[in-house]
């Protein structure tokens, strides 16, 4: 929200302080001022003259000389605006005056004639050249005829105003509007509120004789009320409401569509205008889009309606969107002479959702949804007709059509001083909090140490009695409120054990040279259905999807990984090795329950692993270095010794070259490299991925750490070649060994896999090397000649396997 410093002293007198000040109080206050914009800055010497001769230059057609009256003194101006012409007060900038964009205006020759100044249009002041209504760009500003020569032109444009950038909450839409931030100040400085005049003339012809509204659909539009305005004329509004609009962030377009800003911005309250003779009938009605239903809004654009949208017709074809923009055909223009004006109350869910959908958010829906004080939908409308008469030489008939009726919410909340004091920890007296609850304009009735408060329509997020505290809190001020330590048992913080875990996976992975990367948790439709842990059919979507790439929650992390690796490689950034620790959801199979939501950790691992400049030596990513990095993290939760690596084809997946990962039986994760049809499709080369359930792989056991002294006796190795069928895993083979060598087996590892020459097709031989380790006392040769023996018998009984040659 835009405010002007220069507007707001309309309504409260701020005579005694500065922007500066105003906007620390507001700050303090908890209405953020992000920054205030002067637009003067760097202009000084701009003054009113009045232009008494023109004349052609001379050498160019497109130039006029200009004399003119700058007050004390005649001076020749040369000017190329098509506009200028005798008579006509404008904005000088003298010689000496250095205007925005560091342009220094000096006197000067031009094409053989002298000119010492400069006649100035709008956007040469500062203002945006796109909030310049059309018949003011490229145009030189005609200032009122009434103003004296010689004055400061930026006072009479309204540039000697300072403008505060409010950066609102979403529970404070009350001060989406001037009035609303004047009420703010009114209780920050103690001082009372100005009201706009609304008082206008009338005449005998009723407004229902000439229009009657009906609404079909009451829980969409509460409220509509309809006036009718007669004999105006469209024109360029005057100067000052046009600076101030501008000011705001709007462009002016004509001075009955900018009354209507102007009060949508002094009000809080959209107000739209129609055509009354391009209505096309003499009744208003409300009702539901029809599926696929079209309009054409003002910004030219044609929109396709949904069955959830509330349309204002004339009782045929559409005419507007309700809240959101009005329809092209009843738009005023220049040749309107009668406005048909609309002051309504709209459900604001629906129109988020209606602003949401066709992507089309305006002032008017942005302060629709976030909800209107209903006590101001009629006066806003009165104060817009008393300026139409005003500006516009409007005639007002009598009365407004109506139907339905504002809300007559009335929302009373309690306030206690024993528990305003508990929570504050102040000592307030009773008269000095009332002072403050009758400082925020709140009817309040005194019940002894505490007080029934009725809460204000402008001001529905005061609900419970903490909003009211915290009010109070605030006008009193956050920095007089004493400093107290927290009363009771006293502990030291800590992490949990989850936070543990998490940051040791982290350290784990980026000590293996990997970055962290973090991704939506929102995807589309096609990526939810891939790299599943567990399969399922089900996807849960979100009721307002940003786009189709966002419509649905994730089930696995790798696919957006991927899609981060792609963007790297696109990069000239061929070695990609990222992983992301994060949450992934579960649907259940109750659709109305929400679903389980489980962390898990994921990789993508593509390109050259390892480069020696020295000696050349080049590793390329493989099965083996992502597996590494999986018994890594099995290292890291303690569970190296109960995981099992067991091959598994998964779709998108190389059919030969991925596993899946278990823990007491239980599919914990998987790991592997993309199909090459897949990695093609992506433009990667080979590319490995994983990913795991971090609550699987991090379960705490609560169990003691017990360390066991050095062995004092020497360990003895043996490797173990074993030829058995190419389709057993080698994990089923080191299981048998490991269960038949017993107790002594201190480690064992597969050094060598071998197929080909001296081996029978379809055998393969695996080598182990076996460590054997009593820690009571040297082990002999016989005893570990024995265990190898019971080893082979195993191997050959349970799974056909014999010892190599």
């Amino acid at each position: 929200m835009l405010v002007s410093y220069q507007w707001l002293t309309d309504y409260i007198d701020l005579s005694d302080t500065t922007p500066e000040e105003v906007a620390e109080k507001l700050t303090r206050a908890g209405v953020e001022v992000d920054r205030l914009h002067r637009y003067h800055d760097g202009i000084d010497g701009v003054i009113v003259g009045e232009v008494n001769e023109t004349a052609p230059h001379p050498e160019a057609e497109k130039l006029t000389v200009c004399q003119v009256d700058v007050g004390d003194q005649t001076k020749q101006i040369i000017c190329g605006a098509s506009n200028v012409q005798k008579s006509q007060k404008v904005a000088v900038a003298m010689p000496g005056t250095t205007l925005p964009g560091n342009k220094k205006i000096e006197e000067t020759t031009i094409r053989g004639e002298t000119s010492a100044g400069m006649i100035c249009a709008l956007d040469e002041l500062g203002f945006n050249e796109q909030l310049l209504a059309k018949t003011e760009q490229g145009q030189i500003v005609e200032l009122p005829a009434e103003v004296a020569t010689g004055l400061d032109a930026l006072e009479v444009l309204g540039l000697n105003d300072v403008i505060m950038e409010l950066d609102l909450t979403p529970n404070r839409p009350d001060c989406l509007s001037m009035l609303g931030v004047a009420y703010e100040l009114s209780a920050l400085l103690d001082r009372p509120i100005h009201h706009p005049d609304y008082t206008h003339g009338v005449i005998r012809k009723n407004a229902a004789n000439r229009i009657a509204v009906e609404v079909t659909n009451g829980e969409d539009v509460p409220y509509y009320g309809a006036k009718v305005i007669d004999k105006i004329t469209v024109a360029p509004s005057p100067l000052w409401l046009q600076t101030r609009l501008m000011a705001a962030g709007i462009r002016p377009i004509n001075n009955i569509v900018d009354i209507t800003n102007y009060v949508l911005l002094e009000y809080g309250q959209p107000l739209h205008a129609f055509d009354y003779e391009r209505f096309g009938s003499e009744k208003i009605v409300t009702r539901r889009a029809e599926q696929g239903e079209k309009i054409e809004t003002l910004d030219g654009q044609e929109r396709t309606l949904s069955g959830e949208d509330v349309l204002i017709t004339n009782g045929n074809a559409p005419v507007a969107i309700a809240g959101v923009m009005g329809g092209a055909s009843t738009e005023v223009q220049a040749d309107t002479t009668s406005v048909l004006l609309e002051s309504a109350q709209f459900d604001a869910l629906n129109v988020r959702k209606t602003s949401g959908r066709l992507g089309l958010r305006s002032e008017s829906s942005q302060r629709f949804e976030k909800g209107l004080d209903f006590e101001r939908t009629a006066e806003a409308a009165e104060r817009a007709v008393t300026l139409m008469e005003e500006i516009a030489g409007g005639v007002v008939l009598k009365g407004t059509v109506e139907s339905g009726e504002l809300p007559a919410v009335v929302q009373e909340v309690h306030l206690s001083l024993e528990r305003l004091n508990t929570r504050l920890g102040t000592e307030l007296e009773p008269e000095e909090t009332e002072a403050l609850l009758h400082r925020l304009d709140l009817e309040v009735t005194d019940l002894g140490n505490e007080w029934r408060v009725r809460i204000p329509s402008r001001r529905l997020d005061l609900s419970i009695e903490e909003d009211l505290i915290e009010e109070v809190a605030r006008l009193y001020g956050y920095d007089r409120i004493p400093t107290t330590l927290p009363v009771g048992a006293r502990s030291a913080g800590a992490l949990t054990d989850e936070q543990k875990s998490r940051r040791k996976l982290r350290r784990f992975l980026e000590s293996t040279g990997m970055q962290e990367a973090i991704t939506y948790s929102l995807t589309s439709v096609q990526k939810a259905d891939q790299f599943l842990l567990h399969e399922s059919d089900r996807k849960m979507g979100v009721l307002m999807p940003m786009s189709e790439e966002r419509e649905v929650l994730r089930r696995s992390l790798v696919p957006h990984l991927l899609d981060a690796g792609v963007y790297n490689v696109n990069r000239q950034l061929e070695d990609v090795f990222l992983f992301e620790i994060g949450t992934v959801f579960e649907p259940y199979a109750d659709e109305n329950k929400q679903p389980a939501e489980h962390e898990h950790v994921a990789g993508i691992l593509s390109g050259q692993w390892y480069n020696h400049a020295w000696n050349g030596e080049e590793i390329q990513v493989d099965f083996y270095v992502a597996k590494g990095i999986v018994e890594g993290m099995l290292k890291q939760a303690g569970k190296e010794n109960e995981a099992v690596f067991r091959a598994r084809k998964r779709e998108g997946m190389h059919p030969g070259r991925s596993a899946e990962v278990l823990i007491d039986g239980e599919t914990v994760g998987f790991l592997g490299q993309l199909h090459p049809l897949e990695q093609e499709a992506q433009g990667l080369q080979a590319t490995y991925v994983f990913e795991l359930n971090v609550e699987k792989l991090f379960a705490v056991d609560n169990e003691d750490i017990r360390y066991q002294p050095l062995p004092r006796f020497p360990a003895i190795r043996r490797d173990l070649a074993v030829v058995a069928d190419a389709n057993i895993a080698a994990a089923e083979v080191e299981a048998v060994i490991v269960e038949a060598a017993g107790e002594w087996l201190e480690d064992i590892h597969l050094f060598d896999v071998y197929q080909g020459e001296n081996i029978e097709a379809g055998k393969k031989s695996l080598a182990y090397s076996l460590l054997y380790l009593n820690r009571e006392r040297t082990l002999k040769d016989e005893e570990i000649a024995s265990i190898h023996e019971e080893i082979v018998a195993a191997l050959r009984s349970r799974l056909g396997a014999t010892l190599r040659d």
